[in-house]
């Protein structure tokens, strides 16, 4: 599995493919493929980072695991493929991305512009069973995407972590906070949606973009 990693994110993650953990999450994986509907399809496991190489990460957006229903996990976090209806969650993302932006929704919930501009996609969980939302966490895959954490905050800085509800702050705890600019708040969920909007995340990460002599991310779609 770990072959289907980029080769930039392979030689970082390398250690973590030796570990006891990985090799059973493995195994896992591929009994779960074989015996059940998976998502994301397994060629897009790792589509996150085939996107986003880890040199050109500015902006990580945590997840929790891949939407669950039939053709809309691709491999980026709260995003789906064109054609695919747009989850509500990702529609809250919209509406503050008009708010705080003045961007116009799409007609669509691919992400993949964002990604491709240094925005690292990552869901905590990367896979999931057909119909069955958590059903992949604590298999392994809760170590291997700490592990991600843990390389970008030591070896990067001036990054942005975006973190939308409790999952994705416990995730990020160990960011080191002088290096790098931490954003918190609720999920976009519909549940809670009232304290997600107003946030202006967009706007605050391109305002520290540009201080840090890095692009902006163009967050229109």
């Amino acid at each position: 599995m770990i072959n289907d990693l980029p080769k930039d994110w392979s030689l970082i993650l390398g250690p973590e493919t030796k570990k006891e953990y990985f090799s059973n999450l493995s195994t896992f994986l591929n009994k779960e493929y074989d015996d059940k509907s998976v998502f994301p399809q397994k060629d897009n496991i790792f589509e996150a980072f085939n996107l986003c190489s880890f040199d050109d990460v500015k902006v990580v957006i945590f997840g929790q695991d891949p939407y669950h229903g039939e053709g809309q996990a691709h491999g980026l976090a709260f995003s789906v493929k064109k054609g695919v209806k747009v989850p509500p969650s990702l529609k809250n993302i919209y509406k503050e991305l008009k708010s705080d932006l003045s961007i116009d929704p799409p007609d669509h919930g691919n992400l993949e512009k964002w990604a491709k501009q240094g925005v690292l996609l990552l869901n905590s969980v990367l896979t999931v069973r057909k119909s069955e939302a958590g059903s992949h966490r604590k298999k392994g895959w809760e170590s291997f995407t700490d592990a991600i954490v843990e390389e970008l905050n030591k070896q990067k800085e001036g990054l942005v972590f975006i973190l939308w509800g409790r999952d994705a702050q416990k995730k990020a705890e160990s960011v080191d906070r002088q290096k790098h600019l931490v954003l918190e708040c609720a999920h976009p969920s519909p549940f809670s949606a009232r304290n997600f909007h107003g946030n202006k995340h967009f706007s605050k990460t391109n305002e520290y973009l540009r201080v840090n002599n890095k692009r902006p991310i163009d967050w229109a779609l």
